[in-house]
């Protein structure tokens, strides 16, 4: 099996597969870091909404093609800064999708990680989840419970996102 960025011995490829490995360990470390924060039912869209959303950001921060797991803890400051509430990710994960695209296109390859990265992406901007608005002002009295007070139906990456951001503070 090939990972990004080795190629067959003959050069041609093989016809072999080739695995998504810098997306499926982004994946994995975005899975611990939520499952470790307990925040939300693994099998939740809340869950899957923060999920993507983290893998994203440690998918696209590495700009060396090389997560390794010795690393993550020295990434954590990085990942944190750029899933702040006011920094513009949607912004920051168009523009690295953008050139991640513009690189795969020059090479000529595939790019099974960009490709699972780009359906994140799509899954995050195109599922609204229904959520507590938290820019309304109740009405009377405060809701009893959580379930009682007003929602909105919100794109799942402004969901997922704080959910990440905390999650790697519980870390």
């Amino acid at each position: 099996m090939l990972h990004r960025g080795q190629e067959s011995t003959d050069g041609t490829g093989g016809g072999e597969l080739t695995v998504p490995m810098a997306w499926l360990y982004a994946e994995y470390i975005a899975d611990e870091l939520l499952r470790t924060g307990d925040l939300m039912p693994p099998t939740s869209f809340e869950f899957r909404a923060g999920r993507d959303a983290l893998a994203l950001t440690i998918f696209l921060s590495d700009t060396d093609g090389e997560l390794s797991g010795i690393r993550v803890v020295t990434q954590l400051e990085t990942w944190l800064s750029l899933t702040a509430y006011d920094q513009p990710w949607q912004d920051w994960v168009r523009e690295r999708i953008a050139g991640l695209a513009a690189q795969a296109a020059d090479s000529g390859g595939p790019a099974p990680d960009l490709e699972l990265a780009e359906a994140a992406w799509r899954w995050l901007q195109e599922t609204e989840l229904l959520a507590p608005d938290l820019n309304a002002v109740p009405g009377g009295g405060v809701p009893v419970g959580e379930d009682e007070g007003p929602k909105v139906w919100t794109p799942a990456w402004q969901l997922g996102l704080p959910l990440g951001h905390l999650a790697i503070h519980l870390f």
